[in-house]
């Protein structure tokens, strides 16, 4: 399956494909990476995890993109649009394993997703569902440009987690583009 390819100064945002698997796999296992991510996923969930953020390129014609470093060819992370079914608004949300986190990778990969959500998509709202505690997300949105608009819900199974809801328009993106 083709689709869009984003090109950034250090990053390659493309589809998933069956190769990333092994990464988002150790991604997905990671304790202290997925705390905030639903939790630790043994492989059998991980690969369930993996094919419906790939299958939702087909369903929906967007979702999360896998985040490459161009230097090395590494799969970073997973970042970008995602709407499944009873989700509180159009998020573009990141993840970046554990041996990538601090590098600005996040802030790269999400400027470019943003552009993508309202250029390609034609959006007119992003939001991102953080946890009140997850302060490196929190910062991140707010680097992005995002406020905190106060809670939300999320779709069962993830309805007993507590978030808010961070997020801009369309028109506030483009006045500051996630300076």
């Amino acid at each position: 399956m083709s689709g869009p390819i984003l090109f950034t100064d250090r990053l390659i945002l493309r589809l998933p494909e069956p190769a990333d698997f092994e990464a988002y796999a150790a991604f997905a296992a990671d304790g202290e990476t997925m705390a905030h991510l639903g939790g630790a996923m043994p492989r059998a969930v991980a690969w369930r995890d993996f094919s419906v953020r790939a299958g939702a390129w087909m369903t929906r014609g967007f979702s999360m993109f896998s985040v490459i470093e161009r230097e090395s060819g590494a799969w970073v992370g997973r970042i970008g649009p995602w709407q499944p079914e009873g989700w509180p608004g159009t998020e573009v949300g990141w993840g970046v394993a554990s041996g990538f986190a601090g590098r600005g990778y996040a802030h790269e990969a999400a400027v470019a997703a943003i552009d993508f959500a309202f250029d390609s998509l034609g959006w007119s709202d992003v939001i991102h569902t953080i946890a009140p505690d997850n302060i490196r997300s929190i910062r991140l949105a707010e680097r992005l440009g995002s406020a905190n608009r106060g809670p939300t819900r999320l779709p069962a199974p993830l309805d007993g987690y507590r978030v808010d809801a961070w997020g801009q328009s369309a028109a506030e993106w483009r006045a500051h583009r996630g300076r």
